[in-house]
């Protein structure tokens, strides 16, 4: 039987990764969360640490406590032993190694929590900031708030914007629409203007659909609100519907956006090439880690595109400052309040923008308060 091909095992210049430790922890929300199209009550976190001798990396996922399973029962044979310094070769491993098992879904969302604890494990064994490692081509990058859940009254998403714009300073910030599988446009409108009344003319407002609406009923309703000055409207239509988006995108004035169900890159490549999106995003928890982000991102660059960071600001902040062509990170309240609950060293927004990096700290920069997360543990 020959042997694997040598790229696939790592250079074996650096140390070795010794184990991997997967942990599931779920964090009930503040309040019930919704969207154009699914509520919840809970967020779970798949955290793995990625040990080398007395280093350890960390990286996540959100999603299905699945993803602990596939990694502790199928990736963690793959990288134990693989070279720590050679993070896109343990990647590739990790990929072919659920070829049979269906990589798109749980297995990407496995894969990415890895890579983004071997990528923070590596920068750390270096004594570098992760953003230093990958090659800094800005100091910061720009943030906008994101929440305005469906679920929320009128009262509770003022004071969320407030909190955003008036006391960190954030001037973007984006809601949620399309209640109810698109039914209820009279709210949908009825938010858009409070939202606009709100923050007040010199902050850019967003507004995502989560494919909430047809192709035509989404024409009309970006029709309804053009005036209250929505710049970037996210997936209008589902983002399974390339079509779709690209004459959606035809004919409104706000940038449409989608990219966030991206599970390898044909898929970000496919999107790009097809004009249905003014703005690619990725999720470099479902993606394949910060191995493929920035894939993605060269791929965006190719064609003219900007590429978005999709929720986890945590996770995206180093690549992000690390590509020419961010455009900008989402401060998802849900996970922002998970990762400042569960790490010290996390980013300050205030002014809109984050600096990873700036404190020197090595890898992402962030030390797991155990007691806290131990709290939520799931599994």
């Amino acid at each position: 039987m020959s042997a694997p091909p040598a790229a696939l095992h790592g250079t074996g210049t650096g140390p070795a990764v010794e184990r991997l430790e997967v942990s599931v922890f779920t964090v009930p929300t503040d309040l019930p969360g919704g969207d154009g199209t699914l509520t919840w009550d809970s967020t779970t976190m798949v955290l793995v640490e990625a040990v080398a001798g007395r280093t350890t990396g960390l990286g996540w996922t959100y999603g299905s406590p699945a993803a602990a399973r596939v990694v502790s029962g199928k990736l963690a044979g793959i990288v134990t032993g693989h070279d720590a310094l050679d993070v896109p070769g343990a990647n590739e491993a990790m990929a072919r190694a659920v070829r049979n098992t269906g990589r798109p879904g749980i297995a990407a969302c496995a894969i990415s929590a890895v890579d983004t604890a071997l990528w923070d494990l590596k920068a750390r064994l270096l004594g570098l900031p992760l953003v230093r490692l990958l090659g800094a081509v800005r100091a910061g990058v720009p943030v906008y708030g994101s929440g305005g859940f469906t679920t929320y009254d009128d009262e509770r998403m003022r004071r969320q914007l407030l909190g955003w714009t008036q006391e960190q300073g954030i001037p973007r910030v984006k809601i949620k629409i399309a209640e109810s599988w698109g039914r209820r446009e009279a709210r949908d409108l009825q938010r858009i203007a409070l939202a606009r009344d709100t923050v007040g003319d010199d902050t850019e407002l967003y507004a995502d659909a989560n494919g909430g609406y047809g192709r035509k009923q989404a024409v009309r309703v970006a029709a309804a609100f053009a005036d209250a000055g929505v710049t970037w409207l996210e997936e209008p239509v589902s983002s399974d519907d390339l079509d779709g988006l690209r004459e959606v995108r035809d004919l409104v004035l706000a940038d449409v956006a989608a990219g966030e169900y991206g599970y390898d890159l044909p898929y970000f490549a496919r999107m790009a090439r097809s004009g249905a999106v003014d703005c690619l995003q990725a999720d470099v928890t479902r993606c394949g880690g910060v191995t493929v982000w920035l894939r993605a991102a060269a791929v965006a660059e190719s064609l003219g595109l900007e590429i978005s960071g999709h929720c986890a600001p945590h996770l995206h902040a180093h690549a992000a400052a690390a590509v020419p062509n961010a455009r900008h990170l989402e401060w998802f309240h849900d996970h922002v309040r998970i990762e400042e609950m569960f790490f010290r060293g996390t980013l300050d927004p205030r002014g809109g923008a984050v600096a990873p990096g700036a404190s020197g700290a090595p890898g992402h920069g962030l030390e797991l308060r155990r007691e806290t997360a131990e709290t939520y543990r799931a599994g």
